[in-house]
Parts: structure tokens; C-alpha cells; sequence
């Protein structure tokens, strides 16, 4: 048996697949738990050591004939987190996360210094919004000047396991894309963006490589740390959404991924750099060479598992207690921002639950109003994409809420998309499997192509296609409505 395997670092947890190309399918899983620190105002962090930790366990726990049998590995990880180490590798402080919002000051000193949103987009594509990286290194300069003084290496997280694995310090454009330092129609660092942060920033990013690239090879002492084979190629690997993209296949023009996870992001495949800041579609690169428009919303399942905890509900009986609400939850609306929110920009944005009367204050209402918040956030990516022209066929819905069948109907109804769920659970580190396979390929003399591997290798889940009901559309175009009269009110409050 030969194997590749992919890794996923998400926010909650390390996952490691081994997956068979020859028979199609994942041989062996593992996975860790990952903890994080939370504060009030807006922090969210973790410990690079708990990656390390991790990584040895999944990998501590396949067979030895399964470890022996990896011919390559893939990284993917959840994007824009600060990983600052020394010049022994050693980290100088924790892991500032995507969804850290302390940096908000930063964020605007940058924007600032720039010239304003317009001048920072012209340089990196994007707003500089608190969950992307630069802001982040600012944070350190300023609020931890000592770690900030022995600061060698800025990686992002993947960037980090790739490092264990190789001991090389490289990055690809996808993930680099998201730190807010890169621009990415022009593929390289954004010199004036990190003179800004500090004038000898830039000479502590690492080098670009191609997504097609390995990013090198399984080190010695990886290998005898990990229990792995040595000098097997480690892929280029990318961020989270970028991994997605392969493992969903959604590596051409017309198919839109959406992830219903601790955040929620709407992305596609474009052969053109595509993007419109201004209304959260940010303009990233893929980890296939492309380009990959996104928009990010900071709370997703977050709703449902905060409303799902206040009324003792199992996952099960939440879904039955929403299905009895009718579309719009009777005029409920939920404003869903636990972690502050990216999309809109509202780092200091705060949950709330409106348009509720004697008559309509029930739970059913309000748990399908936390549920349907999420799509609504989703929507407003999907009018970006429309406005700039792409014309997606369907959406492939992945993350933890997809394996709902009411939230995967609601999604199809207010997207009016049809919706496809891939085979596999585990959509990120799929992709990362597929890039390994690709990187194996380019490996030899002859290229592969990344979109007949994901042909081969990604399968969807046809029997439940979930097709839009008219009807259904009709009403909630009217719920969004809604939805978005109560978000233009509140906005003000946390601008």
C-alpha cells in the first residue's frame, strides 16, 4: 500500500489523513484537540508548541506499516495567524489566530500610514482588517517589544508544520495572499506595506515558491521525531480555504465553495485576479496557481452552538427544534457577531436577537434565525461575486454544519444555488492530499494537471443534491431583506 497524507491544523483540532490514490479512499484518520486562549477583548491565540504536540500524536497513532507506507505529505492550515519565532525556531510569543480582534488599532495606524483603504488595497488587494497577519506583527512590535526584538522567522500557521517536516522556511502566493503584506496580482511582498510595519520587515519574509513546488523533503530529524520516512516531498500546502478549494474541487470557473464551520467563508476558482474589498470579497491566490475570491465571516456555527449551549439541545434535537419554525423564524432576526465580524468590518460588533414580539419569542424562532444568519452572511458574498460578473452553477457545501439537511435546504433557498456535499468529511485535508499527489506528479518529468487529479479523486455525495424550491426562494429573498434592514441599523453602534 502507498499513501499521501494530509494534515489540517483547523482552529479546534490537528487532522491527519492517510489516503490510498490507488484505491480512492482514506485507509487511516487521527485527530487531536487544539485549546485556545480567549479573552474579552478580542484575543484569540494558541501556542506553537501545541502544534508540534499534536502532529506527534496523530501521527503517533497509525501503525507503523501505515506510517512507512507515505510517499508525500500536504499541509493545510487556518489562514492569517502570526507564527513569530527566533533564530532557534523557537517561538517568541503565542500564535495571534484568524479570528483575533485586538489588532482593530493596528489595523487602522496602517491604514492610516498608507493613505487611506484605497492606497492600502492598490497594495495588497485587500483591506487591512484585524484578522489578517499584518496588523498582528504590529500588535507584537508595539505591545511585546522584547519577543518583538528577537523576531527571525514570521510564518503562518501550515507554514509552521512545513517548517517541522523540512526545517525550510518558504511560503506559497495562497496563503501569503491573506497576510495583508503580499499583493497578489503582482505576486510578491508588498514593500510598502511592511516599510510601514517596520523598515526591515520585509527582509525577514521568506522567499516565494510556486503552489506546484514542494516545499522541500521530511528532514532527518522529522522523520525520527514523527515515526515518518525521510526525504519524501512535502507539498507547497496553503490555508485552509485554499486546501478546500482542491478537496471540493472547485479548481475551475463556475463552482463556489461555501464552509459552514467556526467561520464561514464563500470562495471560487478564477483564472483573473477577482475582487472587491469593499463589500468582503477579498482577493486571494490559490494553492493551484489561480486565484481564489473570498469573502469571511467571522461566526458561523458560532450562533448555533452559543443558542444550541443556552437551551440544553443536543445537534440533533437543535435541527428538529428549527424545523418547526417557517421560513424568516416569524420575523426573528439573529445578528450573530460572538467574535466581533470581518464581513462586514465590524471588529467590535457584538451578537444581538431583534424583531421579536409576545407572539413570535419562542425557541423554535430563534433557532432557525441563529441558523439562517449564517446564510444570510453568505449572501452577501454571493451578490459581490454576481456584481463582478461570476456566474456560479452550483455551490459545494463542506464544514461541520453541511452534514445538517435543514441548513444545507435553507442554504439552497437563499442562495438559490443547487447544493452538493463531497464525499469526504474532511474537504481541507483532502485538498492537502491531492496537492501532495500533484507535487509527487511534477515530481517526475512529466507535469500534472491539479484538474484531473481532483476529476479522479474528489467525489460528491449526488443523493443529496438539494435543489432550490421557487417558492421557498421567494420568501427568502424577503427574510434577507429583513436581515439586512436590522444589520444597516445596528452597524453604527460598533463602527
Amino acid at each position: 500500500m502507498k499513501t499521501v497524507a494530509g494534515i489540517d491544523m483547523g482552529t479546534q483540532s490537528m487532522k491527519v489523513i492517510l489516503y490510498d490514490p490507488e484505491a480512492k479512499k482514506v485507509v487511516a484518520s487521527a485527530q487531536e484537540s487544539l485549546d485556545m486562549i480567549a479573552h474579552n477583548d478580542g484575543t484569540r491565540e494558541q501556542k506553537a508548541e501545541w502544534y508540534d504536540e499534536a502532529l506527534t500524536r496523530c501521527f503517533a497513532s497509525f501503525s507503523q506499516t501505515e506510517r512507512d507506507s507515505i510517499q508525500a505529505i500536504g499541509v493545510s492550515g487556518h489562514q492569517h495567524g502570526f507564527v513569530p519565532l527566533d533564530a532557534d525556531g523557537k517561538a517568541v510569543y503565542n500564535v495571534k489566530l484568524w479570528n483575533d480582534t485586538s489588532t482593530a488599532e493596528e489595523c487602522r495606524l496602517i491604514t492610516e500610514a498608507a493613505g487611506g483603504n484605497d492606497a492600502v488595497i492598490a497594495e495588497v488587494c485587500n483591506l487591512m482588517l484585524p484578522g489578517f497577519t499584518a496588523p498582528k506583527i504590529l500588535w507584537l512590535k508595539r505591545h511585546k517589544p522584547l519577543a518583538y526584538a528577537q523576531l527571525k522567522y514570521i510564518m503562518l500557521p501550515h507554514d509552521y508544520l512545513n517548517f517541522l517536516l523540512t526545517g525550510n522556511y518558504i511560503m506559497e502566493c495562497g496563503d501569503a495572499s491573506g497576510t495583508a503584506l503580499f499583493n497578489g496580482a503582482r505576486r510578491q511582498w508588498a514593500q510598502r506595506i511592511c516599510g510601514i510595519i517596520d523598515p526591515d520587515l520585509a527582509g525577514l519574509l521568506p522567499d516565494i515558491i510556486d503552489s506546484s513546488q514542494a516545499a522541500g523533503n521530511v528532514s532527518r530529524n522529522a522523520a525520527l521525531h514523527f515515526g515518518i520516512p525521510g526525504g519524501i516531498p512535502v507539498s507547497s500546502g496553503g490555508g485552509d480555504n485554499m486546501m478546500g478549494a482542491i478537496g471540493t474541487g472547485t479548481v475551475r470557473d463556475g463552482f463556489l465553495t461555501m464552509s459552514l464551520g467556526t467561520s464561514g467563508t464563500l470562495y471560487g476558482y478564477s483564472d483573473s485576479p477577482l475582487a472587491d474589498p469593499d463589500k468582503g470579497l477579498s482577493g486571494f491566490n490559490s494553492s493551484t496557481g489561480g486565484y481564489l475570491p473570498l469573502l469571511c465571516t467571522m461566526n458561523c456555527t458560532v450562533a448555533t452552538e452559543q443558542t444550541r449551549a443556552l437551551f440544553g439541545l443536543g445537534v440533533k434535537e437543535f435541527d428538529e427544534c428549527a424545523s418547526k419554525a417557517p421560513i424568516g423564524s416569524s420575523g426573528v432576526v439573529f445578528i450573530p457577531f460572538f467574535n466581533g465580524e470581518r464581513t462586514p468590518n465590524l471588529p467590535n460588533g457584538r451578537a444581538s436577537i431583534m424583531g421579536m414580539t409576545a407572539a413570535n419569542c419562542t425557541r423554535e424562532n430563534i433557532a432557525r434565525a441563529a441558523m439562517e444568519s449564517a446564510i444570510f452572511g453568505m449572501r452577501i458574498g454571493l451578490e459581490a461575486f454576481q456584481a463582478l460578473g461570476f456566474r456560479a452553477r452550483e455551490i459545494r457545501l463542506i464544514g461541520g454544519g453541511s452534514k445538517s439537511a435543514l441548513w444545507r435546504q435553507i442554504a439552497a433557498n437563499v442562495m438559490n444555488l443547487p447544493i452538493k456535499r463531497p464525499a469526504s468529511d474532511e474537504a481541507a485535508a483532502m485538498g492537502a492530499a491531492v496537492q501532495a499527489l500533484w507535487c509527487l506528479g511534477n515530481s517526475s518529468e512529466k507535469r500534472t494537471d491539479i484538474g484531473a487529479l481532483t476529476d479522479e479523486h474528489i467525489k460528491l455525495r449526488d443523493d443529496e443534491c438539494v435543489l432550490p424550491d421557487p417558492q421557498s426562494v421567494t420568501a427568502y429573498n424577503q427574510a434577507y431583506s429583513e436581515y439586512t434592514r436590522y444589520l444597516g441599523a445596528v452597524a453604527p453602534l460598533y463602527e
